[in-house]
């Protein structure tokens, strides 16, 4: 029987494409966590800047998430209509243009206003590619023939820590979120243009093949895309992705915060927490693919769970420096691989391409629609006891985690 991490041998590409098509997606999700970054770690100066209520911040990020969710829902539409090459592009572009209405809005001209469209727009450029970097990230690991996934997420997550670390920087030095938010601006844009040359042209995603060659029929393929909904498995995988995305994108906007207002630090000291969060996603990610091949994706995760539910609980009860980074490091390191695994196990089986779209959105929705609840909630009861919502949506993921159960033992990359 044949691993689903092995394609057939007339599918493989030359080594060197394969190894220029996986360096070109560990690019774009390097990209994604450095926009990420780049709005996190700056968050408690905007709010300042706006002087607005953690309430009202909380409703700027639901532009965030809304447009995020129409990002979500478009990215099948984009990638049947023009391939995912140039959909990422596209929304990377789209991440590029909203940061600098963002820095304009919180640093200039210090509109809410402006800040909501411009969260909006990134919501909606991220929403989108998120989706398609994962789909191509997973075809790459299966003609790779090995385990990979991890290892981009990794790249998502040097992304945040390179991007925290700009942000603490640039708080520490003075320099305006403005600026900031420009520069990293141009940074992506001008790298998404250069990285995407590397993935290859795939028919199946709607690619161009030749300058007049005809393209499969889009509506087939949307169709085709819709049908994996139907799969109860699938479902259950999202489940588990949900509980993990709700963690990894509620310490995203609002850990900072939540260390500076509930705890009482310095914003450059928040940034450094917010650091400390993402460099533990980071290890964990990079240790994942060795910890997955040896144990298996279910104990994984469920050591994952326990780990974030034990760091959640520790961040919010803590009181000394100390604990509050353990707790921090913790919740990291629990959070690191319920995507990736989600998608290893999602691209198992037929039509590989939709079933990874299909539990990227689902894992996305928790990602993006649960910062917002986080702020509502933080209005009313403060908000570290708002991440006891976390902590419950953990809970039910390492419960689901049998679901990610691999179906067939996989074989090594047929070279080294």
């Amino acid at each position: 029987m044949t691993s689903p991490l092995v394609p057939a041998a007339s599918a493989l590409r030359p080594r060197n494409e394969l190894a220029a098509w996986r360096n070109a997606i560990f690019v774009i999700f390097t990209l994604s966590g450095l926009s990420i970054a780049t709005w996190a770690a700056r968050l408690p100066e905007i709010k300042a800047n706006l002087d607005v209520t953690t309430g009202s911040i909380g409703i700027l990020i639901l532009g965030m998430s809304a447009g995020s969710i129409l990002g979500l829902m478009a990215s099948a539409w984009l990638m049947a209509r023009m391939g995912a090459r140039s959909g990422m592009v596209l929304s990377l572009s789209f991440v590029a243009v909203g940061l600098v209405l963002i820095g304009i809005g919180a640093g200039i001209v210090f509109s809410p206003v402006l800040v909501f469209v411009g969260l909006a727009l990134f919501g909606f450029g991220n929403g989108s590619v998120d989706v398609m970097m994962n789909v191509e990230g997973a075809a790459a690991e299966t003609e790779l023939g090995k385990t990979v996934l991890p290892l981009m997420h990794a790249c998502f997550s040097l992304g945040t820590v390179i991007g925290a670390g700009i942000g603490a920087a640039a708080s520490a030095l003075q320099i305006g979120v403005a600026w900031h938010a420009i520069a990293m601006a141009v940074i992506i844009a001008v790298a998404a243009v250069i990285a995407v040359r590397f993935v290859p042209v795939r028919e199946e995603l709607g690619d161009e093949t030749a300058p007049h060659a005809s393209k499969p029929d889009w509506k087939a393929r949307l169709k085709d895309n819709l049908s994996v909904w139907a799969d109860l498995r699938l479902i259950l995988i999202g489940v588990i992705m949900l509980g993990m995305a709700f963690a990894e994108g509620s310490a995203n906007d609002w850990l900072a915060l939540a260390a500076v207002e509930g705890h009482g630090l310095s914003e450059p000291t928040g940034a450094i927490v917010f650091g400390v969060f993402v460099s533990a996603m980071t290890v964990g990610r990079v240790a994942g693919g060795p910890l997955i091949d040896r144990f298996g994706r279910v104990r994984v995760l469920q050591v994952s769970a326990v780990s974030a539910m034990a760091g959640l609980l520790i961040f919010i009860l803590g009181t000394d420096l100390w604990l509050i980074i353990l707790g921090t490091a913790l919740w990291g390191l629990g959070s690191a691989l319920g995507f990736p695994l989600g998608m290893s196990a999602a691209a198992e089986g037929k039509n590989a391409a939709a079933r990874v779209s299909a539990v990227a959105m689902i894992g996305y929705l928790a990602f993006l629609v649960g910062p917002p609840l986080i702020g509502l909630l933080g209005d009313a009861v403060g908000l570290l006891n708002a991440l006891f919502v976390v902590l419950v949506l953990v809970v039910l993921s390492g419960l689901a985690s049998p679901a990610a159960r691999e179906r067939e033992a996989k074989l090594r990359s047929r070279a080294d």
